[in-house]
């Protein structure tokens, strides 16, 4: 074989080669294959020395080296029986395998089967960053082993004898088939201080699911007080899994979290629930109850279910992260269905809330919708013309919950039929746009109770609008860089007559915020019920300054105003009249020319970002509103921002987040400087983000935390304070410590942060970890 590889070697070197063949490192080698097909697999061993028998044994001497397939095994003496198949390796042996390293004095094995013993090994596993030591290891075959008096960390001695963190175990059953280790007699010891401990540990080998204990957490907040929590895994079917999570609440008492995931060729959901059988400081039950669902139905349809539904009025207050909702007092049930024809859709929904009433502070709810059926679609003839129409009937109706003595006058409820069509012909040519489009809004009423006299009520309102959009370039230099410049202005008229409608009618509809979006918008109502009339014209022009190469923007400016030729009669400043029967009055808007809005945006300069947009009143002659906003990021890991808020008369506030070191190196200036990730170089990280209200002179939200890198531990310090009334704030502690290679304890942080802090970073990435850690007698 040796004089066979030789001539080769001769062969190669006389053979002018094409081009050069470059070899490189590889840490991480192909597993070795399994079945008869291993027996073919060439051996390849050098080393200074090699003698032996053909066919029966070969001995290598002085930095002997033996591969086969993704096997490598390195030692000062190594022989080879061939018959058995056996490797016999002594001093400063070194395995190397599906990127885990064993290193000791001695091995015996028989490669094929990968049956043998590793005497007083060292181990790397390439997956987890972390390692440790035996007495022995013994290799069952390629799936299983044991390890005898074995430890474990990601960690280097800490300069008093031993690592900052250690899992000692007198034995560990690893099976990789069944992803299974279990570890007898397992204490983790962090300097020293037994901090978890089991008569039998297991956890999983690999990254797939294993059911099991979870690493256990512990939660400090001032409405529940002191909690702990041990949530189990349960790795139900490859396609289904729930977690069972019992808690403890010093101040509520004994309480469970479950949620339970499941995931199939035509459908997958979701369901989680927070209970509380007997809260101590209620004195009732209280629970949370989270439900989605997704599913295919025949013909080509689907199916969507969101639900959220909560035991009582004060629960968002008390358990704010149990309540998963951007409006924590509005909770939603949702199920719609719907089915694709070409290019329409047809519909139907029912939607319905829950809404949490405080009697400091009452809210007032939206309509239910039971049912909402409908038929929308867009359709592109011949001739460029564009074809657009939704119809939909609507049941609208009060929440049955939450809404008590809100109003003393009741809502209008009951039918709406709409209909909403348009007929476009876009003219597009390279740098412009112009789009005449005619518009109408139909809708029919058929109430509960008679408004004005009648229970019936329906009207028409055209629309007629033109948008133009033009864009034009140039080439640039700014501050020494070439850019790309970009000019956009755009023009869009509009023409809505004026047709009576009830304020009080408003199902669905709403004032639009005041945006770029907004100003060039036909109505300035979201929804069906209300229509603006119109006679107006927008103007507004952009700017932006591009990278040649890789598009990217550096700056973008832009303004825009609305003028009105007559005064807008359908307006939101809207008065009860006198006449219960007639309907609210509402104050024209007589202002020709609207607010002008500006924004800007830049990174022109790489390590900053600044953002920002004005709404300025030219008849107060001073801003209404404004968002100015900067971020200073110089590289990773630090990151600092402030912004600034105003709506004037109704709130002003102040917004810093920020991610920096205090004391030591980043991970990477770590890594570049050379340094092992293990090794604990002990760095400082402060980490937040502040909500100030001006007007009220408070702190309204905020989130402070700082973090310690030991390089082979993370520990998190982070308090939460979470508003949720003038006077009233929930606030949370949490502690985590991270142990590299191995799990998190402790309570959770990261979402915080992440959620928090713009341009927050984990010190460390992601890593496929262990995350179960199962005990039992």
């Amino acid at each position: 074989m040796l004089a066979l590889a030789a001539c080769g070697i001769v062969r190669a070197q006389g053979a002018a080669p094409a081009e050069a063949i470059e070899l490189r490192t590889a840490t991480d080698l192909q597993p070795l294959p399994r079945g008869e097909g291993t027996r073919a697999l060439p051996i390849i061993l050098r080393a200074r020395e090699l003698r032996g028998r053909p066919d029966l044994e070969t001995l290598a001497e002085g930095d002997a080296e033996f591969r086969r397939g993704g096997l490598v095994i390195r030692a000062d003496r190594l022989s080879y029986d061939h018959p058995d198949d056996l490797a016999l390796a002594r001093g400063q042996v070194r395995i190397s395998r599906d990127g885990n390293v064993y290193s000791g004095p001695e091995l015996q094995l028989h490669v094929q089967r990968f049956e043998g013993f590793f005497l007083e090994p060292t181990y790397y596993f390439g997956r987890t960053g972390a390692g440790g030591t035996a007495r022995r290891i013994d290799f069952l075959d390629e799936q299983r082993a044991v390890a005898t008096g074995a430890t474990y960390t990601s960690c280097p001695s800490d300069g008093s004898g031993g690592p900052a963190w250690l899992l000692t175990t007198d034995r560990v059953k690893m099976d990789f088939e069944a992803n299974e280790g279990i570890a007898e007699h397992a204490v983790l010891r962090f300097y020293g201080v037994p901090i978890l401990g089991a008569p039998v540990l297991s956890f999983p080998l690999t990254d797939a699911r294993k059911s099991g204990w979870l690493p256990p957490s512990v939660n400090l907040d001032s409405k529940s007080g002191l909690q702990f929590s041990m949530p189990y895994y349960w790795n139900i079917a490859p396609n289904r899994d729930a977690t069972l999570t019992p808690l403890l609440s010093a101040k509520r008492g004994i309480g469970a979290e479950t949620e339970f995931r499941y995931l199939e060729p035509r459908y997958q959901g979701t369901a989680n629930l927070h209970l509380l059988p007997n809260d101590r400081l209620t004195g009732r039950s209280r629970y949370a109850l989270n439900l989605a669902h997704e599913s295919e139905l025949p013909l080509g349809a689907t199916m969507q279910f969101t639900g959220l539904r909560v035991s009582d009025d004060a629960y968002w207050k008390d358990f704010p992260r149990a309540v998963a909702s951007v409006t924590p007092r509005l909770l939603a049930t949702d199920l719609q269905a719907k089915r694709p024809f070409g290019d329409w859709t047809s519909y139907a929904r029912v939607q319905r809330w829950q809404v949490l009433q405080d009697d400091a502070s009452r809210i007032e709810s939206p309509y239910d919708r039971a049912p909402q059926v409908g038929l929308r679609g867009i359709h592109r003839a011949g001739q460029g013309f564009e074809f657009a129409f939704e119809t939909e009937l609507n049941r609208f109706a009060e929440p049955t919950d939450g809404r008590g003595d809100l109003l003393a006058e009741a809502r209008p409820v009951g039918v709406r039929w709409h209909a909403l069509g348009s007929v476009a012909r876009p003219f597009v040519a390279p740098g412009w746009t112009l789009t005449p489009r005619l518009s109408l809004n139909a809708a029919a009423y058929s109430l509960d109770e008679p408004l004005g006299g009648r229970r019936g009520l329906s009207r028409a309102i055209p629309t007629f609008s033109v948008d133009s959009q033009w864009q034009l370039e140039r080439e640039a230099n700014w501050f020494g860089r070439d850019v790309l410049q970009t000019l956009e202005p755009r023009l869009m008229y509009v023409n809505t007559p004026y047709r009576t409608q009830d304020a009080r009618l408003a199902f669905d509809a709403a004032p639009k915020d005041f945006n770029f979006e907004s100003l060039y918008a036909e109505n300035s109502f979201s929804g069906v019920d209300r229509v603006s009339d119109a006679h107006q014209l927008t103007a507004g022009v952009t700017t932006r300054f591009l990278d040649p190469a890789s598009g990217a923007e550096a700056l973008r400016l832009g303004v825009v105003q609305r003028y009105l030729f007559r005064d807008q009669k359908i307006t939101s400043e809207c008065t009860p009249s006198a006449d219960p029967l007639l309907a609210p009055e509402c104050t024209p808007l007589t202002q020709r020319f609207s607010d002008v809005l500006l924004l800007g945006s830049t990174n022109l300069y790489k390590r900053w970002t600044l953002d920002g947009s004005v709404q300025y009143s030219p008849d107060l002659k001073r801003t209404v509103r404004s968002i100015i906003g900067a971020r200073y990021s110089p590289g990773p890991y630090r990151t600092f921002g402030a912004t600034y808020r105003l709506a004037r008369g109704l709130s002003e506030q102040v917004e810093l987040g920020w991610q920096w070191p205090l004391y030591g190196r980043t991970p990477l200036e770590s890594a570049a400087e050379g340094s092992a990730g293990g090794a604990c170089q002990g760095s400082w990280y402060s980490v937040g983000r502040i909500n100030y209200s001006v007007r009220d002179s408070r702190i309204t939200d905020s989130v402070l935390g700082l973090e310690y890198d030991a390089g082979c531990w993370i520990g998190r310090v982070v308090a939460e304070r979470l508003s949720t009334g003038r006077s009233e704030a929930t606030t949370r502690l949490l502690l985590q410590l991270e142990l590299v290679g191995l799990s998190r304890l402790g309570s959770n942080p990261l979402q915080v942060l992440k959620d928090n802090i713009p341009g927050y970073r984990l010190l460390r990435d992601e890593r496929s970890t262990p995350a179960v850690l199962s005990t039992y007698d």
